[in-house]
């Protein structure tokens, strides 16, 4: 797939579940409930046992373009290509590196490096990262957004990290291209999981539609 079908795959849905767990089992049974749900662009952690091989497996399960899967707390090049190797459609950083950023770029695959100052997200923008993680959203919160679209208009942010059902219309309408949730959807049974994740984007559309009547 195409590195401008996957940025638009993620913009549209609005939500990039972000998936850890204990085993490569429990890994694969969380994100597969985020599916059921609805949310068919997964984040799968390298803070996890395996998490190549979930990489791998979930691919495998779900072939062709219905499920987009990237490698999250990736911190450089090397972890990347093994990530991009095993089928990950997008890579994920806490942090900004520029070696992965330029290996990326080399193989055209979006690239979310984690920021949290506008000195970070102007190297971020320069180096050419299509999206930027706000990250840890928590620490700032929804209106932070505005703020950083004064000086930076043209950049794609995405919180993760403090992102949850009761909040997400705010990150949605302070400006967040998308946003990614963990634990606040992850925690839970499977059932849970499905019904967290349908509910996480009926919110996300509630708030674009009522962004969009207020803009006309």
């Amino acid at each position: 797939m195409k590195k401008i079908d996957i940025l638009r795959r993620i913009v549209d849905l609005g939500v990039v579940s972000v998936v850890r767990g204990d085993s490569i089992a429990q890994t694969k049974e969380t994100s597969l409930a985020c599916i059921k749900g609805g949310i068919t662009v997964i984040e799968v952690t390298y803070t996890i046992p395996g998490a190549t091989d979930v990489i791998k497996a979930l691919k495998e399960e779900i072939p062709g373009t219905d499920l987009i899967v990237g490698a999250g707390t990736v911190l450089d090049s090397e972890t990347a290509r093994i990530a991009l190797l095993a089928g990950a459609d997008f890579i994920v950083s806490p942090g900004f590196d520029l070696e992965t950023a330029k290996l990326c770029n080399r193989y055209q695959v979006p690239y979310m490096a984690g920021c949290m100052t506008i000195k970070e997200m102007v190297q971020a923008l320069e180096a050419g990262c299509d999206i930027i993680k706000l990250f840890p959203g928590r620490v700032f919160g929804p209106a932070f957004i505005k703020d950083i679209k004064g000086p930076l208009p043209q950049a794609n942010i995405m919180p993760t990290g403090g992102v949850s059902l009761d909040n997400v219309k705010e990150w949605i309408q302070n400006g967040a291209i998308a946003v990614g949730v963990g634990g606040e959807l992850t925690k839970g049974s499977p059932e849970e999981i499905t019904a967290k994740s349908k509910q996480l984007l009926l919110k996300v559309k509630e708030a674009r539609l009522k962004l969009h009547v207020g803009k006309r």
